[in-house]
């Protein structure tokens, strides 16, 4: 009987953001759908999630896709982290996201991320100076050429095992700042964008260690006039889809105006660093919305604004939010 190494992959108890953990398990036979994949445990006190007098909790796979690093048949697990009696973990953000994807469906929500992150050789910007700094931002933005892209070696092998792993992810570039890159993972539901987002961040991570470069999410890696790094929102419910969407869009637009302090306390750790209403952001303080406006909280693309329906893209979360908060607040402020 064939071997399988099954990657379980959790988030933990780090705070203010969680980190990614991982391990393997050997598994026996072709893995054909989550019921194969058994639960399996770890050792909370060593990812601040437990005390080391009570320390065990439980991995419980959720979704799974093929390991794009190992090859063959090996996979790749999501997990959630429950408590020993079967509860969800107060670190698990997953399990209340299920709920609420539950009450709504039949919005049928969509969201596409634009997870945008920068590459660290020790302590500088890939392609930085050592101690000093590039040329100002202008040319780096969809760059091309040795002065002016730095990583894309990694970016491609990222883009591809994203690919090999059937993530839906929908595109990459270079952002403004040297050394910062973008991937895109969408349209989705919920969840699915939410485990699918993770999986490539831990892709992105871990294909970094070949190259021994390191990839962070903080939304401002360099302080001063260097734009900042966010995980652009787009969202979307079947009647904004629909005909006359753009009304129901503009309603939403209105919503998230009243619950803007309930989001920013769930888009990311440090983005008041970010959030200055300067480098394509409106301050964290202010919520504005408006058609083509980067500047803005919340923009409606030009072409949803001349269809009369389609989708709106917050741009307030920062890189190193957790899409499974993200996504459960937009919905319930939004749909409910």
């Amino acid at each position: 009987m064939s071997k399988i190494k099954a990657e379980y992959i959790w988030l933990d108890g780090h705070k203010p953001t969680s980190k990614l953990r991982s391990k393997t398990k050997i598994l026996d036979g072709h893995v054909k759908t989550i019921a194969d994949i058994p639960q399996w445990g770890f050792d909370g006190s060593s990812t601040m999630q437990a005390e080391g007098r009570d320390s065990d909790c439980a991995l419980i796979p959720v979704c799974f896709v093929p390991d794009p690093i190992r090859g063959g048949d090996h996979i790749l697990v999501m997990s959630e982290v429950n408590n020993a009696d079967g509860t969800p973990h107060a670190t698990n953000t997953r399990a209340p996201l299920r709920k609420v994807a539950e009450k709504y469906k039949d919005h049928d929500p969509w969201f596409g991320i634009e997870q945008e992150y920068t590459f660290f050789l020790g302590r500088n910007p890939l392609g930085w100076p050592e101690g000093g700094y590039p040329a100002p931002q202008g040319p780096f933005y969809c760059g091309v050429g040795a002065d002016e892209v730095f990583g894309r070696d990694i970016v491609e092998d990222h883009m591809e095992a994203c690919l090999e792993a059937g993530i839906m992810i929908s595109g990459i570039n270079a952002e403004v700042m040297p050394g910062q890159w973008e991937f895109q993972v969408g349209p989705l539901g919920p969840l699915a964008v939410s485990d699918e987002l993770w999986i490539a961040r831990w892709l992105l991570y871990r294909l970094g260690e070949d190259y021994g470069v390191n990839a962070t999410l903080h939304p401002k890696p360099v302080k001063g006039d260097w734009n900042g790094a966010g995980a652009h929102a787009n969202f979307s419910t079947k009647s904004m889809r629909a005909r006359g969407g753009i009304k129901v869009i503009e309603d939403a637009c209105e919503k998230l105006k009243k619950a803007h302090e309930r989001h920013i306390d769930v888009y990311g750790a440090h983005n008041e660093e970010r959030l200055t209403g300067l480098h394509e952001t409106c301050s964290i303080h202010d919520f504005r919305y408006g058609v083509s406006d980067r500047g803005a909280s919340v923009r409606i693309p030009m072409d949803t604004a001349k269809a009369g329906k389609g989708y709106l893209e917050d741009r307030r979360p920062a890189a190193n939010m957790d899409p499974y908060l993200v996504c459960a607040a937009m919905i319930e402020t939004t749909c409910g």
